[in-house]
């Protein structure tokens, strides 16, 4: 799948506070903008507390200027959280990409089309389940090839902490090798 037919593509990444959400999103957004040559917006929101509040990261990326600068209606949802999934589901474009953490995630059944992606366990197979927000950013970059691979690990260069660095590189490449043999089924 490519990001979308038109030139601009609406992304919602939820889940709660302490998974990486605004991470993954900061990422993202930073990939489109200043290594990949887009247009990029990124907006944030989370509950009053820092970890397990609820965390949602929004991001319009364009071929051209972006004038309105809020998600209304996301291209691509990739939920890590059950209540995320619940709160925004509904909001999906009807041919829009769903991508859920499948161990922390239920699907209702006109769901089943859903992409389905184990992220907590690879992470945790690499040495740290924290790293599950960039497992599923390197799923939904192999998938949709909304940003390069390069731009996205320069990203996580300039961005990530340096005794993070490793880990969120293999976790990346875990997430972009997941798509790519999906692509193949």
């Amino acid at each position: 799948m490519t990001a979308t037919d038109s030139h601009t593509t609406e992304v919602r990444l939820g889940g709660v506070g302490g998974q990486g959400i605004a991470l993954a999103g900061t990422l993202l957004g930073e990939a489109a903008a200043l290594y990949g040559n887009k247009e990029a917006v990124f907006t944030q929101t989370y509950g009053p507390e820092a970890r397990g509040g609820a965390s949602r990261a929004d991001l319009i990326i364009s071929d051209e200027p972006i004038a309105y600068p809020f998600v209304r209606s996301p291209d691509i949802l990739v939920v890590l959280f059950q209540e995320a999934y619940e709160k925004f589901r509904s909001e999906l474009s009807p041919q829009g990409l769903l991508i859920v953490e499948e161990d922390l995630v239920g699907l209702q059944d006109d769901d089943a089309g859903a992409t389905r992606l184990p992220a907590v366990r690879i992470a945790a197979e690499l040495g740290n389940k924290l790293a599950a927000n960039i497992v599923l950013l390197g799923f939904l970059v192999g998938a949709t090839e909304l940003v390069s691979r390069d731009a996205i690990e320069e990203a996580i260069r300039k961005r990530v902490r340096q005794q993070h660095l490793e880990l969120d590189l293999k976790a990346l490449d875990a997430g972009i090798d997941v798509a790519r043999r999906a692509g193949r089924d």
